[in-house]
């Protein structure tokens, strides 16, 4: 597990949890933190698995990835090119890579970066929270989604056998803009302050989160790029459903609400603890979209442009009226301060 963060670890634990011979390559305060503490991985239905320091070994350099037969990539976006280079160097010839990561072109970058090897993009729906003394916790729920390959039966049971099972895709980029669609609400949940439960049990909230699907739904489809189905509704229903008022959504919505109450984005931790956060591969997926098809995306820029400012101190407890009025603004013609115009 090339990235020992909350994901990394969580996958990690949970194979080596049923006998996979894992490593987990990360900093060393978090492997100081494991080898003190081991690995409690818990779930929202109750789940609470122990994984014994001795039986998980760590790295801070990636020496032991050159016997691994499979290479788990969970690094933040921005430091991919570094890991592919790094791993150009490090793993033998047969050891299959995959990118576990959000945004859509990671594996491109392993890809461009490992000729030789067979690289292939997956995708974790589910949150997990660090909650300290080698504790993570999974918040929401959902299934592994990888690349279809002819590799992956090979390692599918081990997974199946952790309780993450595999569902191969042969248009995955398909799936990869479905979970970018659910993934805008990450910088919504980081700007409220909220936990996620409670930001998207509040309409304004999710009034903002519909504004910044349907202007990715709209470019996608004049694009005319395919979004898979991840959830019971189609995607494109889904900003349709986040406007109800409260009362419905609690009912029509309960899906999207089955989060442990304490769950967060990861891009809430990453302000937390005062790291660049993923917007640029996030919101910023649908301005760079909207840019290579000669217009603007106002709303996902907006909210790129508000988590650049509270990276650098800014607001981070955002009401949800105001942060709905100020993405509605971004549309039509600026006005001056005190009178722009709502929609």
């Amino acid at each position: 597990m090339f990235g020992a963060g909350s994901i990394g670890c969580y996958l990690g634990g949970r194979l080596a949890a049923t006998g996979a011979e894992v490593t987990l390559i990360g900093r060393e305060r978090v492997g100081a933190e494991i080898r003190d503490h081991g690995l409690r991985l818990t779930d929202l239905h109750g789940s609470d698995i122990r994984v014994a320091a001795s039986d998980i070994a760590f790295d801070t350099g990636p020496e032991s990835a050159a016997t691994a037969d499979l290479v788990v990539v969970s690094v933040k976006s921005a430091g991919t090119p570094e890991v592919g280079a790094t791993l150009a160097s490090a793993i033998g010839p047969g050891t299959v890579v995959v990118s576990a990561q959000n945004g859509l072109g990671n594996a491109d970058t392993l890809r461009a970066a490992l000729p030789g090897h067979v690289v292939l993009a997956a995708m974790v729906p589910f949150n997990v929270v660090h909650r300290g003394d080698g504790h993570f916790h999974q918040g929401s729920e959902g299934d592994l989604e990888i690349e279809q390959h002819p590799a992956v039966p090979a390692f599918a049971p081990v997974f199946a056998d952790a309780g993450l099972p595999l569902h191969p895709h042969d248009d995955f980029r398909s799936v990869q803009w479905a979970k970018l669609l659910l993934n805008l609400n990450n910088p919504v949940n980081a700007l409220s302050g909220l936990p996620l439960r409670e930001e998207l049990s509040r309409r304004p909230f999710r009034r903002a989160l519909a504004l910044a699907q349907r202007e990715a739904l709209a470019l996608l489809a004049a694009r005319g790029i395919a979004v898979a189905k991840l959830t019971p509704l189609p995607p494109q229903w889904i900003p349709r459903l986040l406007t109800v008022p409260d009362g419905v959504f609690r009912v029509a919505g309960s899906r999207m609400l089955a989060i442990d109450p304490h769950a967060r984005s990861s891009m809430w931790d990453d302000l937390e603890a005062c790291r660049r956060t993923e917007v640029d591969w996030i919101s910023g997926e649908i301005v760079r979209l909207a840019e290579a098809s000669g217009t603007a995306a106002p709303v996902n820029a907006r909210l790129v442009a508000l988590i650049r400012e509270a990276e650098a101190g800014g607001n981070r407890q955002w009401s949800g009226d105001a942060l709905l009025a100020d993405l509605r603004s971004q549309w039509g013609p600026r006005k001056p301060a005190g009178k722009r115009q709502r929609n």
